[in-house]
């Protein structure tokens, strides 16, 4: 038990060593450009109710602690750091420095071991409404061992139905958000809302839950957009500024860090993106459900066991995405909920 509580401080230590460092070697008004100690929400405006998606970020000064929490619960999360940036220090460091990238470099997945993650909403909402919503949740679940299931209580993912466009936490980012907070937003769902809708936006933020990027953030797709129409059309059509374009658009995630399939712009984790926007006038087509490879990849990642499914209880809901230090998940709660992650995880490998 020392020996883990040392390899824990080992890496909490290193991570906040690496933080440090890439802060102090990149210019300090871009590090501020792009990050700041308060969430950044990308989707305040009416006019960008209806974007494809963001995933959201955790206020910067959580990002270390919910890298090492995301090792903790599963080390296959843990960036190959020697290999970032063609192996050079300074540019991985640069690398690590933007909140948003330490994001993309440490995996969100939640491990191998089956589970159920509760769910639970916001506002009040109607039973049939909140049983179609957590079925198209579970529409991963035919062939993962993660499961969605319905609470009275507070849930570990927590669904509103208010503006601000469709969103989610990634992963295991969701234990460190504050229970009166959500995890996900689904603006404006309804009994009226398409069917082909609740697949193609429902089915993508929980994706986002399960830990999984987006697909156009690939490098192979990324090439094939003009950053400058982009600029544009976003800002014409979602009014995103520059920086969060970069984010949620124009910065791929880096080859070495991917555990998954070729870039497949089907997938449901893809964006629709019109030719206007690409260098060669073609559309980046976007998933409008989970296919084949989707499925592929997510069992491989979640696979499916006999042993039982235990629900996790963790102990991480007010609509403001910014919240107050005082509010983080208690330091005690969050080794709370590893511990019992790690206790399912456990159990998992002993069924094996």
């Amino acid at each position: 038990m020392k020996a883990k509580k040392d390899t824990e401080k080992q890496l909490r230590d290193a991570l906040s060593k690496i933080a440090q460092v890439a802060k102090a070697a990149v210019n300090e008004s871009d590090y501020s450009e792009n990050g700041s100690d308060e969430y950044q929400d990308e989707n305040d405006s009416d006019s960008a109710a209806h974007a494809g998606c963001t995933i959201k970020s955790l206020p910067d000064r959580m990002q270390v602690k919910a890298a090492a929490f995301a090792i903790q619960v599963n080390p296959v999360n843990a960036p190959v750091l020697g290999s970032l940036a063609g192996g050079s220090i300074t540019e991985a460091a640069t690398f690590i420095s933007d909140p948003q990238f330490l994001t993309l470099l440490t995996g969100k997945y939640w491990g191998p071991a089956p589970r159920r993650l509760t769910v639970s909403f916001m506002e009040p909402t109607a039973v049939d409404l909140s049983r179609r919503i957590i079925s198209h949740m579970n529409a991963w679940s035919t062939r993962i061992g993660i499961s969605f299931v319905a609470t009275a209580g507070v849930g570990q993912i927590r669904i509103s139905r208010k503006p601000g466009g469709y969103w989610s936490y990634l992963g295991t980012d969701v234990l460190l958000i504050p229970r009166d907070r959500p995890t996900m937003n689904l603006e404006g769902f309804s009994m009226a809302t398409p069917e082909s809708e609740y697949k193609r936006v429902v089915r993508h933020e929980t994706g986002h839950t399960l830990g999984f990027p987006h697909e156009h953030m690939r490098k192979e797709l990324v090439a094939r957009i003009d950053p400058a129409k982009a600029y544009d059309y976003f800002w014409r059509t979602y009014r995103w500024d520059r920086a969060t374009v970069d984010a949620q658009v124009l910065t791929p995630l880096n080859d070495r860090t991917i555990i998954g399939t070729p870039a497949d712009q089907t997938s449901i984790m893809c964006y629709q993106l019109p030719g206007s926007i690409t260098r060669d006038g073609r559309p980046i087509i976007g998933g409008v459900d989970i296919n084949a490879t989707d499925y592929t990849f997510a069992s491989r990642i979640y696979p499916r066991t006999g042993a039982a499914l235990e629900t996790q209880q963790d102990k991480p809901s007010s609509t403001d995405d910014s919240w107050d230090e005082s509010e983080d998940v208690p330091e005690s709660q969050i080794m709370e909920a590893v511990q019992a992650i790690l206790s399912q995880q456990e159990d998992y490998q002993e069924t094996e």
